[in-house]
């Protein structure tokens, strides 16, 4: 088995894929990366062609190693796709209704090393707690990155319309919607199937930070698996006070991704006041960009104190400037 790391973290993040890849990378320029722990959503999880496939916290760990593709913001820099390229000899002998050889998820050549290596340890018995850290210290991240939890908790999304379901609306998997789909079209509910609790490194982890960071991630299906937890708000509710959040919405748009338009589709606000009124029981203050500065006293109204600073972290500057004020936010 291999070993944990030993230092409860200053920092717990608690984390999406891209945009709190990004905000953690940021944050190792302002504290040691070792006093920083990301605790990330696995609701997105699938398995495709037998493999178990862990979308955040490979984007996590890729971004924090530097390999990441910056372009596409997920799979690895100079990647090549020949093995999904070979499957088209198998796309005209598939028997109907089969789900053998899925292409519409792209898997590069290096990346399904990743996948291989954790389907592998996960069949031999291993936790995807244990597993994550093993591909941590491969990687040389020196950021502790644990999954939210070692059962499975599955996002499942009801969209109006499915091409493969004749345009009928149905429920598909958070990968159906977001690949398959391309997240193109609306969404009528989002619910987490299975009961799950935070593991017992995660766990730790919030309660023994001195500062919480909910990361910039979108708040409904990547921070909301883990409000599925079994005791997840309760737990933040109790450290509310030493929690932040980074608004994933500036200027009533997401940044990467569908945050704004699953928002408005689902009821809520697409604007930085709907993202407070969301975070308010587990979070004190809401960090906004200056585009948002007009809209700082609604953020207030809806129960939270509202911090301005630059946040799309467009320059190195800028990124450690949201860092250390978003630390700064919750320091006595």
């Amino acid at each position: 088995m291999s070993s944990m790391p030993a230092t409860q973290p200053d920092v717990a993040v608690i984390s999406g894929g891209v945009g709190a890849a990004r905000f953690i990378r940021a944050l190792m320029t302002a504290i040691d990366p070792t006093q920083i722990t990301a605790v990330v959503n696995t609701g997105d999880d699938t398995t495709l062609h037998g493999l178990a496939i862990s979308p955040d916290l490979d984007t996590i760990v890729y971004t924090l190693a530097e390999a990441i593709d910056p372009e596409r913001g997920w799979g690895l820099v100079d990647e090549t796709w020949r093995a999904m390229g070979a499957l088209d000899r198998y796309a005209t002998i598939r028997p109907d209704g089969s789900s053998a050889a899925p292409q519409w998820f792209n898997l590069g050549d290096q990346d399904l090393a990743t996948h291989f290596y954790r389907t592998a340890r996960l069949a031999e018995g291993a936790t995807l707690t244990e597993v994550t850290n093993e591909i941590r210290r491969a990687w040389d991240v020196p950021v502790a990155v644990l999954p939210m939890s070692d059962e499975r908790l599955s996002t499942m999304v009801t969209v109006t319309a499915d091409p493969d379901a004749g345009d009928q609306p149905r429920e598909v998997s958070f990968q159906d919607y977001f690949v398959r789909l391309r997240h193109s079209v609306p969404v009528t509910s989002v619910r987490f199937d299975g009961s799950a609790s935070l593991s017992s490194p995660a766990r730790a982890a919030i309660e023994h930070a001195t500062t919480i960071v909910i990361a910039p991630s979108n708040p409904l299906v990547s921070i909301g698996p883990m409000r599925a937890l079994t005791g997840f708000d309760d737990l933040l509710a109790t450290r509310r006070e030493r929690t932040v959040a980074v608004s994933p919405i500036v200027g009533g748009a997401a940044l990467k991704g569908p945050a704004d338009r699953m928002l408005a589709e689902l009821g809520h606000d697409p604007s930085v006041v709907g993202v407070a009124r969301l975070y308010r029981s587990i979070a004190s203050v809401l960090v906004v960009d200056p585009v948002d500065a007009d809209l700082a006293p609604e953020v207030e109204a809806a129960g939270m104190r509202c911090v301005v600073t630059p946040s799309i972290m467009s320059d190195p500057d800028v990124a450690r400037g949201l860092a250390e004020q978003t630390l700064a936010a919750v320091v006595s």
